[in-house]
């Protein structure tokens, strides 16, 4: 269903039903699959017959959703995971190993910086950090011989800073290696990565996918377009026998639109078992229905916000792409002209503890670790979710100590609005 557009595709692409059948995506609560002769079950072990036999690695549920995500991005395959970190990992480890390095943004997510720089490392992957707003020359400097992959965040969660994709994607295929997206915030229906060059995307389904905090969960696209075979020495995993699988290429076997997939499928799933329960896939589906409604309506609420805040005289600042002075402005009009994304970022006059004033008098919104959801949200995260960086590694990240992010949900501007004056009317 490729060829609806974006909004059609969120209610009918990943799955048809046959005449008689639910006309809503099936919950497949079920771990196995019973079959009639051990030969039939065996040619599913040997990855010759397409069927399920064991959840952990695949679930009709959980397929028919990603089928749904991989058409809104425009990709030839796609897996879902137990989480954004999950999807982050395996994207990332499907094709990097001990000894490798990796090329990322430095702005980008604190969960996902400490995974990189600190628990892969542990396994021997090595990350080289990069400014968002770095020349060619100095993202060129940060590559090596052994470098697999460059990452980096469309928008960024909560510098906002947004992702120059086609100077990274270029330098990334100079060297032979692929982007990997984080498309989260402003999601397929404001920007579709593999338009503009980049080859994996990732996302945290449990943000605007989802949409109602009901399910945390993640999923990874492959566009199909990077030519593994071209770099076969870098990545063998995917274009040398897999002994585990019996002798299996996995380029030779599923092709360039299916190798990744299916090696992360077949490998990470299997050993690593980051598996979302297909109850969490139906959520993400049900509020995948409605994404363009929610994304449009996020939108909208958040640049009233932004603007609202960037007039008020107890607000030190405001970062939100959507804004004309913002230094992204033009990077968002160029890959995201129909918007952004519902979250907002500032700082309030008097720091940290301002700041702290100003989130306990919210009556609306909510203090919660959590964003992009229907409801307002509120956090500080260099005390809560990048409380591991230190003070550079904060500033590398885009996260000031006092910044507040604003994570602005569907309700009424007006609603909206009047709670920030009332709360910022306290400090």
């Amino acid at each position: 269903m490729s060829e609806y557009q974006p909004s059609t595709n969120c209610l009918h692409a990943g799955y048809v039903p046959g005449s008689g059948e639910p006309r809503n995506i099936p919950i497949v609560q079920s771990t196995t699959f019973r079959y009639a002769t051990g030969e039939a079950m065996g040619a599913l072990f040997d990855l010759e017959a397409e069927g399920y036999f064991y959840t952990r690695l695949q679930n009709p549920t959980n397929d028919q959703v990603a089928a749904k995500i991989c058409a809104l991005e425009g990709g030839t395959a796609a897996m879902l995971t137990s989480s954004g970190q999950a999807a982050n990992f395996f994207a990332i480890f499907n094709i990097a190993s001990c000894g490798d390095h990796v090329v990322a943004s430095s702005a980008i997510y604190g969960g996902t910086f400490n995974l990189f720089a600190v628990t892969m490392k542990r396994m021997g992957i090595d990350f080289t950090f990069v400014g968002p707003d770095c020349t060619e020359e100095e993202l060129e400097a940060a590559f090596r011989p052994n470098t697999k992959a460059v990452f980096g965040e469309t928008i960024a969660n909560p510098a906002l800073t947004v992702l120059d994709i086609e100077k990274f994607a270029r330098c990334a295929h100079a060297h032979g290696v692929p982007l990997i997206v984080d498309n989260t915030f402003p999601t397929p229906i404001h920007c579709r990565p593999f338009q503009w060059g980049a080859d994996i995307v990732t996302h945290s389904t449990t943000k605007y996918m989802d949409g109602h905090a009901n399910a945390v969960g993640g999923a990874i696209v492959d566009s199909g377009k990077f030519d593994w075979n071209r770099y076969a020495d870098k990545f063998p995993g995917l274009t040398t026998p897999d002994e585990s699988y019996h002798g299996i290429t996995y380029t030779e076997r599923f092709g360039l639109g299916g190798a990744y997939i299916t090696k992360a499928t077949a490998q990470l799933m299997r050993d690593f078992g980051a598996t979302p329960a297909p109850m969490n896939s139906y959520f993400v589906n049900v509020g995948l229905e409605t994404l363009p409604l929610r994304v449009e309506k996020h939108c909208a609420n958040a640049q009233a916000a932004a603007e609202f805040l960037a007039s008020h005289p107890k607000v030190a600042w405001v970062n939100y792409p959507g804004l004309p002075g913002n230094p992204y402005y033009a990077l968002a009009r160029k890959y995201m002209p129909d918007g952004t994304c519902g979250v907002v970022s500032f700082g309030v006059q008097g720091g940290r503890e301002a700041a702290s004033r100003f989130m306990a008098g919210l009556k609306l919104a909510s203090i919660a670790t959590h964003v992009a959801d229907a409801k307002t949200c509120v956090l500080h995260p260099a005390s809560t979710t990048h409380r591991q960086m230190n003070d550079e590694e904060l500033l590398a990240a885009g996260v000031s100590a006092d910044l507040v992010r604003l994570s602005v949900g569907i309700e009424d501007p007006a609603d909206i609005l009047a709670d920030l004056e009332q709360a910022l009317a306290l400090v």
